[in-house]
């Protein structure tokens, strides 16, 4: 197999969504940052994740370092992809945007979906080998329902050869 197709270890780790969910609520970036994971569903089609305001994760003007917003939406996309799509892919942040719109104060909270029709694109637009680099979106809202961030993630996905 080529290096590039290569993944970590965690990737071959047979992990429940729920057991997931925990370790990564004991991930020191994540806990220095404030972000929680409040949500996984078990089919990983969902996640939604929780990020209070601290003394750890503010800015200069009191209010949600921009680097921690983004960090509590870096790695969801891929991994409800990876564990929809199985064993069988590579799957990887490509690439990322976050456009500011609101100063974030308080507990902000981003909802994270990838349905079963689009992981069935991805396995089609996959099946002969090709990469695909799907686009998704997911709003950082705050407690009042306003937009305080839109992040846009690409995520390269290609099938492993030989499956």
């Amino acid at each position: 197999m080529s290096t590039k197709l290569k993944q970590g270890f965690m990737r071959n780790v047979k992990l429940s969504a729920g057991t997931l969910r925990l370790l990564m609520n004991l991930w020191p970036p994540f806990i220095g940052a404030g972000i929680h994971v409040e949500r996984l569903s078990p089919d990983y089609t969902e996640a939604v994740v929780r990020m209070r305001l601290g003394l750890l994760n503010r800015n200069y003007m009191g209010t949600h370092f921009g680097g921690s917003l983004y960090a509590m939406t870096d790695p969801f996309f891929a991994l409800l992809v990876m564990h929809q799509l199985g064993r069988g892919y590579v799957v990887w942040d490509k690439a990322s945007s976050i456009d500011y719109k609101l100063p974030g104060r308080g507990t902000v909270r981003a909802r994270f979906r990838v349905t079963p029709e689009q992981v069935e694109a991805i396995r089609q637009a996959t099946a002969g080998g090709d990469k695909f680099e799907p686009v998704f979106t997911v709003d950082v809202v705050n407690r009042k329902g306003e937009v305080v961030a839109t992040v846009e993630k690409t995520v390269y996905v290609r099938r492993k050869p030989g499956i």
